[in-house]
């Protein structure tokens, strides 16, 4: 089991950032909420902070659990933990991703997500 942390981040006027998996990654194609693997010892929190500055360049902060999804994805199994964070600084340029977007949650419907996300589109629903 790979414990993952997910950030639904939010910009000043209440849209989410959400990125697509570049090709050559698992899941390419797909969109997710950004984040990324847990490093030993480190809280999910610790996690979001370098993993957007590592892939975006941009400063979060998370701010409040969102909730736990576990997927199964035949070769692997993740514990996705989703927070909600605010946008606090930094021009986005993506290493992990090819695209990215702000969207309301009305939009998250029009995107395909990668399967251990979409519980939280769910939930944002």
């Amino acid at each position: 089991m790979i414990e993952v942390a997910a950030a639904i981040i939010e910009d000043g006027e209440g849209r989410m950032l959400i990125a697509r998996r570049a090709p050559g990654k698992s899941q390419a194609g797909m969109w997710e909420f950004p984040g990324g693997k847990l490093e030993p010892g480190e809280s999910p929190e610790a996690c979001l902070r370098r993993e957007l500055l590592e892939e975006m360049g941009i400063e979060i902060e998370p701010y409040a659990y969102f909730g736990v999804n576990e997927h199964d994805y035949g070769a692997v199994t993740i514990r996705l933990l989703a927070y909600r964070a605010r946008f606090v600084s930094g021009e986005i340029a993506l290493t992990d991703h090819d695209e990215y977007r702000w969207v309301s949650a009305a939009e998250l419907e029009e995107y395909r997500f990668a399967p251990a996300d979409v519980p939280f589109l769910e939930m944002l629903g």
